[in-house]
């Protein structure tokens, strides 16, 4: 047996991060309309928060160049990616291609909406809440979509597969 590591997370940031990253996440996109066009995020921090009334959350980064825009948007479209849509959530992080040369469509809040997510949820935002160098949005879902598939994982920097226990 290997002996844990004990570090302080406020003296030790990247241990910290390290220790987080064995918590394997979901992977999501989502997605806001801004005046300079539609906008997408790649973000691990959502969860669920309530079933009545329906709502969710997610966490931007406030160091993120397009935090105010993320935080501050009225409506927003939370997509969570398959197992096959690893290039997807590689388009919406920093550096990525973005929106451009992909199809999608809107909702009927103008939200952008991408192609075949494993589910969707169209939210209104409910409230935003200080969580450090992040901020916590708390969003009202309005509408929810979902089809057959396995989940994109997130877990130690790399996306990956969920493999049932045997």
């Amino acid at each position: 047996m290997t002996e844990e590591a004990v570090f302080a997370p406020e003296t030790d940031a990247r241990a910290f991060r390290d220790a987080l990253g064995r918590f394997a996440t979901g992977v999501t996109v989502v997605t806001v309309l801004d005046g300079e066009g539609p906008m997408g995020m790649t973000a691990n921090s959502f969860a669920s928060v309530s079933l009545d009334p329906p709502l969710v959350l997610w966490s931007p980064a406030r160091s993120s160049s397009r935090f105010d825009i993320f935080a501050g948007a009225d409506h927003f479209a939370i997509h969570v990616l398959d197992d096959e849509q690893g290039d997807l959530a590689q388009r919406f992080t920093r550096g990525g291609a973005g929106f451009d040369g992909l199809q999608y469509r809107s909702n009927s809040d103008g939200v952008p909406l991408l192609p075949a997510p494993l589910a969707r949820f169209d939210c209104r935002r409910m409230a935003v809440h200080d969580g450090g160098d992040h901020a916590i949005v708390v969003g009202e879902v309005l509408r929810a979509a979902m089809r057959p598939g396995a989940p994109l994982l997130f877990s130690q920097g790399r996306f990956g597969r969920f493999l049932p226990a045997s």
